[in-house]
């Protein structure tokens, strides 16, 4: 045997981790040559006896008439992008140096979670463990293909794509699966994978279709409604289904998108049958609701009475439905003039009954989009939210307004992109809370800030014993301290970030449609923020609070959804790209920020 001398040794290890270091350098991040050894799964409940694939279950209610893909001449569509000048050496290295600052808070990211979690849903950034609550398929693995292909790594997307074999959406350690989510996460995800891998990784298509078998056996009922909370095991065992009696407007509303480009590449009308026949009925009774134009949050499905429930929000439980409408038109090349007609319908009573201006400090034109109850119809009650999730209209808004040739609009977008930019800019920490209420200015010549003003809207919400007995300056003082309020906001509900998209997501689309650069500044700024306080030793996490004043006051909880390597960090490095890096002249995002490309 022969033995190292202490000095022996040192070398030998010195000499190996320069190699490594320099084979790591050499490659990039991506110096994994094989995939990490998978955590154990729970074992999933068995297979129902007899179960061989979704694709091979008798239906219990089939279609005996398709809904074919609409044919004919695509419609010329304007173009939606700005004409962008050449950009000068020194804005070409700013940009290039933020588009590595994100690049590398995704493989900060995408490591935790090969480390941590290979081919479980979700990594936890705090103690590095494993959550599977969409299914337990790899919702973080397949939400990020596009991802690693847009930022070039592409060994790591081929090792990611290898790993799809493992995956079998024949079972789930769940009991219940969310057909919203698994279709605008896994089905988004192969789709968009495999429109930027121009076809070249043929499993992609093949686990989309796969996946979309499954999903379409949750519309196996006697309306053709899907069952949205699906009992998998009890369909694969080849039980009957009913329709649910309430769903949500989003869930409903949000097939769209990803079922009709499946059924564009596969060649199969199935997916889209099933999906237009939710969307006529949207269109049916879109004038038929509480108010007229717009659709309510819950729906009836057994019924199929989609105009019975009186709250109504473009935000959460009813986004999607509304964002999809100018997508599927720009999808189907204009070939169907329904998604124009329901999404202008839907746009004018939104503006007026939902979108309203912000009293600010700055006395900038800032617009945010409430939500409200209708007691007496069509009058709305306004309450007067800002919500992260809802900061997705101002992009839809500016997409919709160069789709649909609607310049006049593009003032409002722009309004509704800069309130959400102003609610990450008052925050002490730079990052927008999950959800807040605003003052809302009584129409724009009364929109001039003053404290008084302020201090009115905030004994307005909150009318306590101390409203009446203390002053209106000293209720509205101690309401500021007890809620940590900055001027402008009445209420912070829901203090979190969730590592979330929808600022970033129309802050970019707003960039790409004007070609403002200063909107790259503020975006700037933003990721700045989040990288700043949500940024662990694993990957990064959620805020608890982000009216925390102070960096070390700053704590959070253990969750990183796989919308953040999916969407989020997407977004950040899409601002910060060419800007004909996913044109959007060629693409369409769904919800979940998979570019799916236009035919």
């Amino acid at each position: 045997m022969t033995c190292f001398s202490r000095r022996g040794a040192t070398v030998y290890l010195l000499a190996l981790f320069i190699v490594c270091t320099l084979y790591t350098l050499y490659n990039g991040s991506e110096y994994l040559s094989q995939p990490p050894t998978p955590k154990a799964l729970e074992p999933p409940p068995p297979r129902p006896s007899g179960f061989t694939r979704w694709k091979d279950l008798p239906a219990h209610y089939p279609v005996t008439s398709m809904i074919l893909l609409p044919t004919g001449s695509a419609e010329p569509l304007p173009r939606i992008q700005n004409v962008f000048e050449p950009e000068t050496a020194l804005q070409k290295l700013e940009r290039e140096e933020r588009l590595d600052a994100v690049k590398k808070s995704f493989i900060h990211s995408w490591e935790g979670y090969k480390r941590h979690a290979w081919l479980q849903d979700e990594v936890t950034p705090l103690t590095g463990e494993f959550k599977n609550g969409f299914g337990g398929w790899g919702a973080t693995l397949v939400d990020s293909l596009d991802t690693l292909w847009i930022m070039g790594l592409k060994k790591d997307f081929a090792m990611a794509v290898r790993a799809l074999d493992r995956i079998d959406f024949s079972t789930s350690p769940l009991f219940q699966i969310n057909i919203f989510e698994t279709t605008i996460r896994y089905l988004g995800g192969f789709l968009s994978a495999y429109d930027l891998s121009e076809g070249k990784y043929p499993t992609l298509l093949q686990k989309a279709i796969e996946i979309g078998d499954m999903l379409y056996v949750a519309f196996d009922t006697p309306n053709r409604m899907p069952i949205m909370h699906w009992d998998w095991r009890h369909a694969a065992s080849g039980g009957m289904q009913e329709t649910p009696r309430s769903v949500l407007g989003a869930e409903y509303g949000s097939f769209s998108l990803e079922f009709t480009r499946l059924s564009q590449l596969s060649g199969d009308p199935k997916y889209y049958d099933a999906i237009q026949r939710i969307m006529d009925i949207f269109e049916a009774q879109q004038n038929d609701t509480k108010v007229p134009g717009i659709w309510p949050i819950h729906l009836d499905a057994r019924s199929q009475d989609f105009t019975k429930d009186r709250s109504f929000t473009l935000g959460a439980l009813a986004d999607s439905l509304y964002e999809y409408l100018p997508k599927q038109h720009l999808l189907l090349g204009g070939r169907s003039p329904h998604y124009r007609q329901m999404y202008q319908a839907f746009i004018e009573v939104a503006k007026e009954k939902l979108f309203y201006r912000a009293l600010n400090p700055q006395n900038a034109p800032l617009l945010f989009s409430g939500s409200g109850k209708t007691f007496h119809a069509p009058d709305v009650m306004l309450r007067t939210e800002g919500a992260h999730l809802t900061c997705f209209v101002g992009g839809m808004v500016g997409l919709a307004a160069r789709a649909f040739g609607s310049p006049e609009d593009l003032q409002t977008a722009r309004q509704l992109v800069d309130g959400c930019i102003w609610a990450y800019e008052s925050m002490p920490t730079g990052v927008m809370p999950e959800n807040f209420l605003a003052s809302a200015c009584h129409g724009d010549d009364d929109c001039v800030w003053s404290e008084e003003k302020w201090h009115q809207a905030i004994r307005d919400a909150h009318r306590n014993r101390d409203a009446v007995t203390m002053s209106l300056s000293d209720h509205a003082q101690k309401v500021i301290n007890e809620k940590n309020l900055v001027p402008g906001m009445t209420d912070i509900i829901d203090p979190r970030y969730l590592l979330r998209p929808e600022a970033i997501e129309s802050v970019f689309i707003m960039y790409r449609i004007t070609g403002d650069k200063r909107l790259q500044d503020k975006a700037w700024t933003m990721f700045q923020s989040i990288e700043r306080h949500a940024k662990t030793a694993i990957a990064y996490a959620s805020i608890e609070d982000v009216t925390a004043k102070d960096v070390k006051d700053v704590k959070h909880s253990d969750s990183m959804e796989s919308f953040w390597t999916g969407e989020t960090l997407k977004y950040f490095y899409l601002i910060f790209s060419e800007p004909d890096v996913i044109s959007l002249d060629e693409f369409v995002f769904n919800t979940e920020a998979h570019p799916l490309r236009r035919p």
